[in-house]
């Protein structure tokens, strides 16, 4: 027997020792990958299904689509982390002492979170905006509307129905003023001497700023 037809026959051995289970955590495993590298409309099946060492009609026996293997592995990760971030930050607020900075620890922290997950972020958003049938019409984003839901909740309790602004609209401006900034850092980079650090710290104060029209005089103040 050559070398080729062991290292084939070694292939579909391995292949059928595979679970379901642990076939299908494979392919979300490589969806992933694939999807921060190339986002939803680069990726394909095919790729994704060698770098999983399976065959794409194997792929399509556990996902009927690209869509719902992208929702499979970049949506619902995407809602999962949010969900927990969400659960984090609520519990971070029942005892925190002074607003201004547990404002400017959460908005730190949130720019770390989004650093994170940026690839898969763009891959979302790039979905949304030139692939209108990647998250399906009946999908929605829960993480991040409890997110949303969350912080605007907070901002009623602190400003006692007094708000300038919609909360709803203010924690979904903050939200997306922050995602830009973590997305083009190099754009909003004034240059070379622009450290991270500054960048964080520039982009805290300027949420804090505009979180601050809703809030009674001096509250998120020095």
């Amino acid at each position: 027997m050559s070398s080729g037809m062991k290292r084939n026959t070694t292939r579909v051995r391995t292949r059928s020792r595979r679970s379901a289970a642990e076939s299908r955590v494979k392919l979300i495993q490589s969806a992933r990958e694939e999807f921060r590298r190339f986002g939803f409309s680069g990726a394909t099946t095919a790729a994704i299904a060698r770098k999983a060492d399976t065959s794409e009609a194997h792929l399509f026996r556990h996902f009927s689509s690209k869509s719902e293997l992208f929702r499979e592995a970049v949506f619902e990760q995407l809602n999962e982390h949010f969900a927990a971030f969400t659960a984090r930050y609520a519990a971070d607020l029942q005892s925190a002492q002074h607003i201004r900075r547990q404002a400017r620890l959460y908005i730190q922290e949130l720019q770390d979170f989004l650093r994170e997950h940026s690839s898969l972020l763009l891959s979302l958003v790039a979905a949304q905006a030139f692939a209108a049938d990647a998250l399906g019409g009946e999908a929605r984003f829960e993480g991040l509307r409890a997110y949303f839901k969350s912080g605007a909740a907070q901002m009623r309790r602190r400003v006692r129905g007094k708000a300038r602004v919609d909360p709803d609209l203010l924690v979904r401006v903050s939200f997306a003023a922050v995602l830009g900034c973590v997305l083009f850092r190099d754009l909003v980079r004034p240059g070379t001497t622009s450290s991270d650090a500054q960048i964080s710290d520039a982009i805290t104060d300027f949420v804090i700023e505009g979180i601050n029209v809703n809030s009674d005089p001096g509250l998120l103040s020095d």
